[in-house]
C-alpha cells in the first residue's frame, strides 16, 4: 500500500501536499502535529512519514527521533524552509531518509517519496520472509491437498497475505473459511499480532470498535460479513478509511462454488472495498483427487488423539470416498474420518453405497471440471486436451449439468 503520513502545522501547505500525493495514487493520512500523528507511527506502519521541521511544540526532529525509536527502518522525509540547509544536514546525520526545501516541485517531491516507499516495501517484505523462515510456511503446513486447485489456494493465500489489505475469504459451506483466514494471518507480517474471530451476526458498533482496537497490529476475522448490521457496516467503513493498524479478514459463504461475489446485504462501499482482494476456497467436488489425502490426514489426527491404531483403508474404499458428493465439504469429511478412526462406522457407511457406474460418473464429472478450470472454460481446447470428439464432450457437459462459460474468468 502506498501510504504517506503527512505532518505539517500549516493547513495550506498540508492540503497542497495531500492533493499532490493523492494524484500520485498514494493513500494519505493528514495531521497537523506530532501528537495527532503519534498513534499512526508503529513497526507495522506500511508507509512513510513526510514532516515539516519547524512546528510549534514537538518539531520535525522530535518526529524523526521518535520514529527511529519505534522502528529504525521507517523512512522519514523532512521539509525545510528556504535557508535551513544546515538544519537539514543535521537531520540527515540523525537518520532522516531525505530532505526537501519548501516550496518544492511536485516531481522532485514524488521522486524522493517513491524511493522511500520502495525502501519501506522492501523492509516489510524482508521481515515477512524472516517470519516465515522462523515459523515455516503456514500455507504449506495447514492447507492440505495435492491438486492444482489446492496449490492455487496456497498461492492465493500467500499473495493476499503480502498485500496487507482487507481480504474477503469465501467458499461453500464446510470449506473451512475461518481456518483459511487464520492461515492468511499467519502468512502475513502480522503473524505475531492478535487474531480474533467473531461472528458478524449481532455484532454492533461499540463491540466492533472494541474488537478492532484489541486487534491493533493484528487481524480481525468477521465470519458471515453479510450478517453485519447496517450501522456496524458504517462503523467498519469508518475504521477502514481511518487507516488503522488492524487488518480486516471477512468471511462469506457461497452456495454456488463457481459464483462471483454477490452480497446484496452489504453496503455498496464496503462491498466494493472487500471485492478487491478475494480468496476463494474450492469445494471438494472441484478437487476430488484431494479427498483421499484429506481423509487420511484426518484419520491419522483422530487416531493420534485417541491413542488407537489406524484402521486399514483399501484402494476400493478410497475410490468410494472420491465418488461421494460431500456437500458439507472438509467439515463433513473430517467428521466421517473421525467416526471411521474410532470404529463408530463401517467403511461402506463412510463411502456411501455406490456401484461402479455411479463411481465412474462422479470421477468423470470431476475430470471434466478440472479440465475446464485449467483451460478457463475454452470448450474446444478442453475437448482437444481430453482427446474426445467435440460432440461427445458437449454431450458429457449436458449430462452432468456443466456449462463451459461458467469457468471463464
Amino acid at each position: 500500500m502506498r501510504q504517506v503520513l503527512v505532518i505539517d502545522d500549516d493547513r495550506a501547505v498540508r492540503d497542497a501536499l495531500v492533493q499532490t500525493l493523492e494524484l500520485a495514487d498514494c493513500r494519505v493520512i493528514s495531521t497537523g502535529s506530532f501528537v495527532a500523528a503519534k498513534d499512526y507511527i508503529s513497526p507495522d506502519f506500511e508507509g512513510i512519514i513526510l514532516s515539516d521541521i519547524r512546528m510549534p511544540g514537538r518539531d520535525g526532529f522530535h518526529v524523526l527521533n521518535y520514529s527511529r525509536e519505534v522502528d529504525h527502518d521507517l523512512p522519514v522525509v523532512l521539509l525545510t524552509g528556504e535557508g535551513d540547509i544546515p538544519m537539514a544536514v543535521s537531520a540527515m546525520a540523525q537518520g532522516a531518509f531525505s530532505f526537501l526545501e519548501k516550496p518544492c516541485d511536485s516531481k522532485d517531491l514524488m521522486r524522493v517519496l517513491e524511493r522511500a516507499l520502495r525502501a519501506r516495501a522492501t523492509v516489510l517484505e524482508n521481515r515477512r520472509l524472516k517470519t516465515l523462515a522462523t515459523v515455516g510456511d503456514p500455507a504449506a503446513r495447514l492447507i492440505f491437498g495435492r491438486s492444482t486447485l489446492a496449490e492455487a489456494l496456497r498461492h492465493e493465500v500467500r499473495a493476499a497475505a503480502r498485500l496487507e489489505t482487507a481480504v474477503l475469504v469465501k467458499g461453500a459451506p464446510g470449506t473451512g473459511i475461518a481456518k483459511i483466514a487464520e492461515v492468511l494471518h499467519l502468512c502475513s507480517a502480522r503473524a505475531k499480532g492478535a487474531f480474533h474471530k467473531r461472528s458478524a451476526s449481532g455484532l454492533e458498533r461499540d463491540a466492533l470498535q472494541r474488537e478492532w482496537q484489541a486487534c491493533h497490529g493484528g487481524s480481525l476475522f468477521l465470519d458471515e460479513i453479510t450478517a453485519l448490521s447496517e450501522d456496524a457496516q458504517m462503523a467498519l467503513l469508518d475504521l477502514l478509511e481511518a487507516g488503522s493498524e488492524t487488518r480486516l479478514l471477512a468471511g462469506c459463504v457461497t452456495h454456488d462454488p463457481l459464483a462471483r461475489t454477490q452480497s446484496p446485504a452489504l453496503n455498496n462501499d464496503l462491498f466494493y472495498r472487500l471485492e478487491v482482494v478475494q480468496v476463494r476456497i474450492p469445494s471438494l467436488s472441484e478437487r476430488t483427487e484431494d479427498i483421499p489425502v484429506l481423509f487420511q490426514r484426518y484419520v491419522t489426527q483422530a487416531c493420534e488423539q485417541a491413542g488407537v491404531a489406524e484402521p486399514e483403508m483399501s484402494a476400493d474404499f478410497m475410490a468410494e470416498l472420491m465418488a461421494r458428493d460431500w456437500p458439507g465439504n472438509a467439515h463433513a469429511l473430517m467428521s466421517a474420518a473421525m467416526r471411521f478412526a474410532l470404529g463408530l462406522t463401517n467403511p461402506q457407511d463412510v463411502g456411501g453405497d455406490f456401484g461402479l457406474t455411479e463411481q465412474m460418473a462422479q470421477i468423470e464429472r470431476s475430470l471434466l471440471v478440472a479440465a475446464l478450470r485449467k483451460t478457463k472454460g475454452r470448450a474446444s481446447l478442453t475437448a482437444e486436451q481430453l482427446k474426445v470428439p467435440r460432440k461427445t464432450f458437449y454431450d458429457r457437459l449436458a449430462r452432468y449439468g456443466l456449462k463451459a462459460e461458467e469457468f471463464r474468468e
